[in-house]
């Protein structure tokens, strides 16, 4: 790869930056930078008129002025959202070092469209998600798209277990978007922004010209991103009446993998190099017959167009699928909603909210196939078919009505082809309203009702239909020296369309659309919750400890939740293998805290207090369409302390049980077939397992020796997924502790350090196809060696042979961490100021154990197949503001991750693996980014910058590396994609 020198690519960036400057036409819509609301330098805007009195503790329901969170918590403040240029709030959460990127804009094949956080790494269902202090959406339909970041006051992450706060899920922590929902005036938000990549990756377009194949443009810029929002509140009747409503539009521009040199080519690993791979499912045409004289071996057509088939070399036919996958989806967004707040009087105040999105996104991947693994029958008098391949194929038979088996691999192609494109459209409603009050001698209440609804419609198009493909193989002589189907002479389908397989690119236009039926899937998601609560302050009855003045507090309160899921296809969903689901899932609950100030005001002890909760959980869920009822209890508790040794030192410590109750889809959804990343041991021409271990798996003898087991296409073998009425929830035990050190209140200083440790025990998951390959050939273990269900006529693991992958209550997971944050404000006179904010986490541990009892494997500074995407051990973020003065800010940030290495270097006998050089380490990746910002008046604020300012490319990987959200052959949810993203924005508010 060439490099420039360091200096070189520094002035690149800044010139970019100019560039933008000076051509503003770039950027006729621009975007705001929202209000301020810390002490670091940055640009400064008016506070709202009125704010709103109800302050929102993440971890607690507690009442105090002056509480503050016993947990870890990381604060992102509208200030950085503006820094960031964002557009969507995932990214945002994912440059945080105590997060694990989950599903996002540049996962395509395999995408539903929603985006998803994952907090230390155990899964985005184990992290609550919250809109000020609320559940946001239905378990199963949580997508980050719903916040609208233009109104996002602040996001608190909290670490640790708040199952007796939250209730169900809060296993990991919990994310709380806390959102601007008081405001008195208008707020007009614009933003644009567009990726400038230079590709220069010397050492991959040299494998991917060498193969034939296009290398990526030299230069590009593309993935325009627009963002329009409004919001405007207003307060009446003295203060008591404020009503806030705010509206936005989001536009992304989809990119091509052709247009990155990472992910112009699906590249496979080589010892010490790439070269370009692909699938079997070629233009040409690919088979295998099953019997006859040429059974067992790969044969392809003639790349010159005879109807000829010769042996299938891999390096010569193997179709490169990556230019028309997306690497960013096509994507559309609109949101909308409304605040009310209404003090009747100091006892009834009347709150509440409605809140609407709807999003429509494509993904796009290459045109479809009859795909190798599918088991085709072709007539053996098929005129399509040469006298030659007819004879290779069904021998004696050849010109009779008589039928052979084989397997096909053929990729549609020329004018009659299309890409495949999925339509992923979220429509989310989500309506809340309650009444609080203050009942006198020291005590409130709140009492709320909230429903969200949430509508998933998905449309796969330009795909090739099975039952369709065979009726058009099934062709015999129409008595005019032409081909007809056998469906429409006995008029079962009389559309039908012969397609001429056996010559390379020869499907016509007619033949293509005769194969192609889309296929609908609608998701049908509800949640309701029922919510009511008491605070208390004892201390007004003086009930206080005796070294304290504070008093006790306390709360109680009951909630019912219940959640709905109906699941259903269309009749080409279903014949293709979807199946239908429902399921109901309510919970009655009470829970109770209590906050007692144990010491104050005293030698090295300011303050010392403890925390204590608990929460009783009755589930019942129930599945109309079978009748199935199941029930079962759980209870949660915590326990918390903190310290104020002096008044700038505070020691903290917590202790959680929390628990995650399964949700509707783990316990209901049928069984179905998909694909991941895999390769089979007993396949191929050479197969690395001996004919013992493959016995094991289903593999006969007469298969192995003559090598017969067909190969997974493209490193894409199958596995059967779905869910388990039997299961049983999650439990956690979360530890943390740490200290906090911020003198002055942590006005110009304030450092913390903090320990977590989380094990989650019967944790809901399936064993990946990687665990249970790997193990039932290492160890010959019969339990994953019997989850194989080969193919009994080819013996693979693909097409109609697969792996189960169900879900079950596994063995454990277990994580444990330092994290470490800092602010630091300098005072520079009449120059202004410094402000730096660091955090960062240093990762001790990652284990998983796949089965209750069995061995575990540390996935700690690893990545790929088992291990999925990469786990640093440390990673970090710096942003250094220099604020001159109260109207310009100049904002750096340096965003760092740990080198990784593959988890088949390791020595685990659940990780080991082949030797694999050219992907054995990720190196350690530095991300440079630049803002600039000045307030040009009272009401017009503007804003440009540059994310990876440097234009530093991803790592590439071989796609069979891959495992969850890998993409163009890297993680393009951890590294930069698309490289550097330049974006301008202005905020006008008046």
């Amino acid at each position: 790869m060439t490099k420039l020198p360091t200096a070189l690519r520094v002035s690149a960036g800044l010139a970019a930056l100019a560039c933008a400057l000076v051509s503003h036409a770039a950027f006729a819509q621009i975007a705001p930078v929202p209000q301020a609301d810390t002490g670091t330098a940055t640009l400064t805007d008016k506070p709202d008129a009125e704010a709103s009195e109800e302050v929102v503790v993440t971890g607690t329901r507690i009442r105090r002025p002056d509480l503050i969170s016993n947990s870890p918590l990381t604060t992102v403040n509208a200030q950085e959202l503006a820094l960031q240029g964002a557009t969507n709030v995932e990214n945002v959460l994912n440059r945080l070092p105590q997060f694990t990127a989950d599903a996002n804009e540049n996962v395509s094949n395999g995408s539903d469209g929603t985006a998803n956080v994952n907090l230390r790494n155990l899964g985005a269902s184990r992290v609550l998600t919250l809109i000020n202090g609320q559940r946001m959406l239905p378990t199963q339909a949580i997508d980050i798209n719903f916040v609208p970041s233009a109104v996002v006051e602040r996001i608190d992450v909290a670490t640790g277990g708040a199952s007796a706060v939250y209730g169900s899920d809060a296993l990991s922590g919990v994310v709380n978007f806390i959102l601007r929902d008081k405001l008195d005036g208008v707020r007009l938000d614009v933003q644009s922004s567009v990726a400038d990549h230079t590709n220069d990756n010397s050492f991959l377009r040299s494998i991917i010209g060498a193969r034939g194949y296009s290398n990526a443009p030299e230069h590009v810029r593309d993935g325009g991103k627009q963002d329009v929002n409004a919001a405007v509140g207003k307060t009446f009747l003295d203060g008591r009446l404020n009503i806030t409503a705010y509206a936005g539009y989001r536009h992304t521009d989809p990119v091509l993998q052709s247009n990155r040199d990472v992910s112009a080519c699906a590249l496979n690993s080589a010892s010490t190099t790439f070269t370009c791979g692909g699938s079997s499912n070629t233009p040409y045409g690919t088979f295998t017959p099953l019997a006859g004289p040429a059974a067992g071996q790969k044969l392809t057509n003639s790349i010159d167009g005879s109807r000829t088939w010769v042996p299938y070399v891999s390096s010569v036919y193997a179709y490169n699928y990556a230019p028309l996958n997306y690497i960013q989806r096509a994507d559309d967004r609109y949101n909308a909603g409304a605040f009310l707040h209404l003090k009747i009087a100091p006892a009834a105040e009347i709150y509440g909210s409605f809140m609407y999105m709807k999003d429509k996104s494509f993904s796009q991947v290459a045109p479809s196939a009859l795909y190798f693994g599918q088991t085709y029958t072709v007539t053996c008098n098929n005129p399509l078919l040469s006298a030659s391949q007819a004879q290779t194929l069904c021998g004696t038979a050849a010109g009779t009505a008589a039928t052979q088996n084989t397997l096909i691999g053929y990729r549609l192609s020329g004018t009659g082809a299309l890409p495949r494109r999925d339509s992923l459209q979220h429509e989310d409603f989500r309506s809340m309203v309650g009444v609080r009050g203050d009942l006198g001698s020291g005590f409130h209440y709140d009492a709320s009702v909230l429903r969200s609804v949430a509508h998933y419609d998905e449309t796969y198009l330009n795909d090739v239909s099975v039952g369709k493909a065979q009726r058009a193989l099934l062709a015999v002589p129409d008595g005019k020296g032409g081909a007809v189907c056998q469906s429409v002479l006995d008029g079962t389908d009389t559309a039908c369309v012969p397609v001429n397989v056996f010559q390379a690119n020869a499907i016509t236009s007619a033949a293509a659309n005769y194969l192609y039926a889309p296929k609908s899937t609608q998701g049908r998601y509800a949640l309701s919750v029922i919510s009511g609560s008491v605070t208390g302050d004892l201390g007004e009855f003086g009930i206080t400890s005796p070294f304290a003045h504070d008093g006790v507090g306390i709360v109680l309160g009951g909630e019912h939740r219940r959640e709905t899921l109906l699941f259903t296809g269309d009749e080409l969903a279903l014949a293709a293998g979807t199946q239908n689901s429902d399921g109901i899932i309510a919970v009655n609950e009470g829970f109770g805290e209590i906050e007692l100030p144990l010491v104050q005001d005293k030698p090295f002890i300011r303050g010392l207090t403890l925390n204590g909760g608990f929460r009783y959980s009755s589930y019942k869920n129930r599945q109309d369409s079978t009748g199935f009822r199941s029930s079962y209890n759980a209870f949660t508790y915590k326990g918390e302390l903190s310290w104020q040794v002096v008044e700038p030192l505070r020691l903290r410590a917590s202790y959680n049980r929390a628990i995650r109750a399964p949700n509707i889809t783990e316990l209901f959804s049928n069984l179905s077939l998909g694909n991941a990343n895999a390769t089979d041991p007993c396949a191929g021409a050479a197969p690395t397992a001996s004919l013992a271990a493959c016995q094991l798996t289903g593999v006969t003898a007469a298969q192995y020796n003559n090598r017969l087991v067909i190969e997974c296409p493209a490193d894409q073998c199958t596995g059967q997924f779905g869910g388990n009425r039997n299961l049983k929830p999650e439990k956690a035990d979360t530890y943390t502790a740490g200290a906090v050190f911020a003198p002055n209140g942590g006005r110009t200083l304030s450092v913390s350090l903090d320990y977590y440790h989380i094990k989650v025990k019967d944790y809901i998951g399936s064993i990946d196809l990687n665990t249970t390959i790997g193990q039932c050939f290492s160890t010959g273990n019969p339990f994953y060696c019997g989850l194989f269900h080969r193919d009994p006529l080819t013996g693979s693991i693909f097409g109609t042979g697969y792996v189960v992958s169900t879900t079950l209550n596994t063995g454990y997971l277990q994580t444990s961490g330092l994290d470490v944050t800092g602010t630091v404000v300098i005072r520079l006179g009449k120059f202004g100021k410094i402000a730096t904010d660091f955090v960062g986490t240093y990762l001790l541990q990652q284990i998983t154990q796949p089965l209750p009892g069995g061995g575990t494997y540390d996935c700690k500074g690893l990545f790929g197949y088992s291990c999925g995407q990469p786990n640093p051990t440390w990673r970090h973020n710096l942003r250094v503001t220099w604020s001159p003065d109260d109207t310009v800010s100049l904002s750096a940030n340096w965003r760092y991750l740990d080198a990784t290495r593959l988890s088949s270097t390791s020595s685990n006998s659940f990780l080991t693996g082949d030797a694999d050089p050219i992907d054995a380490r990720i190196p350690a990746y530095s991300y440079f980014d630049l803002t600039a910002a000045v307030a040009i008046n009272d009401n017009l604020s503007l804003r440009l910058g540059a994310n990876n300012l440097l234009d530093k490319s991803p790592p590439a990987l071989a796609s069979g590396v891959l495992n969850l959200f890998g993409n163009g052959n890297t993680y393009p949810g951890v590294y930069d994609v698309l490289g550097r993203r330049i974006f301008a924005g202005a905020t006008i508010r008046f």
